[in-house]
């Protein structure tokens, strides 16, 4: 692996677990046995680094909200849109816990966010749409928007909210799939007759997934 990708990955990892404001560009450099001229080389400062993980942040959110084709609809398929949001919460849970301090301090990130978001929507609004279409939801189609928006605000926001509820500062793959099943509460009130027996055993999966997690 190139020492660029090395320092991305490691500082993914330490702002993870530590949070994003209690590491410097040093801590990363000591982390990784590298001196810090060697990671001021591949990066001008910690925002830069930032801004590289971001671009891995842009990619898991294209390829997990991508409209599907030419398959059967069924829970497998579902469940992989909502693992994927699982995937891509827990992997860059450092940015969801700090979001507006880390935009606020890059005007040209937060473009880059808000024209992801923006995307986000688009194709998340698209998959709604299939469902409603195949059966799968009942949904008016000018409330589809709104609907996909409110979803994406739960996940955007539901580390930052569950950090504000706790005096724990810890947050878990137990907290992000109570968060799944928020998004997933809202699908539900949505169902058809043919669909909500499957989204009742997403319900079900998720909450085992979470029970395991809080056990472990």
């Amino acid at each position: 692996m190139k020492t660029r990708d090395k320092i991305v990955n490691a500082s993914l990892e330490l702002f993870n677990e530590h949070g994003e404001r209690s590491i410097t560009t040093n801590h990363i450099a000591s982390h990784l046995g590298i001196s810090p001229g060697n990671l001021y080389y591949h990066f001008r400062n910690k925002e830069d680094i930032i801004n590289s993980i971001f671009s891995l942040y842009e990619e898991h959110l294209e390829s997990g909200s991508k409209p599907y084709t030419d398959v059967a609809i069924d829970i497998e398929l579902l469940l992989s849109y909502f693992d994927a949001m699982f995937n891509l919460m827990w992997q860059f849970r450092f940015m969801y816990a700090n979001l507006a301090d880390i935009l606020s301090r890059d005007d040209s990130l937060k473009k880059r966010y808000l024209v992801a978001q923006k995307n986000v929507l688009i194709r998340s609004s698209t998959v709604l749409k299939q469902l409603k279409d195949d059966g799968f939801l009942a949904v008016d189609d000018e409330n589809i928007v709104e609907l996909a928006d409110t979803m994406k605000m739960i996940v955007s926001f539901w580390i930052s909210y569950q950090l504000t509820q706790s005096s724990d500062s810890t947050i878990t793959k137990a907290t992000l799939y109570k968060g799944l099943l928020r998004v997933l509460m809202m699908f539900k009130a949505y169902a058809t007759e043919e669909s909500a027996a499957t989204f009742n055993r997403m319900e079900l999966h998720y909450k085992q997934m979470a029970q395991q997690e809080s056990v472990a």
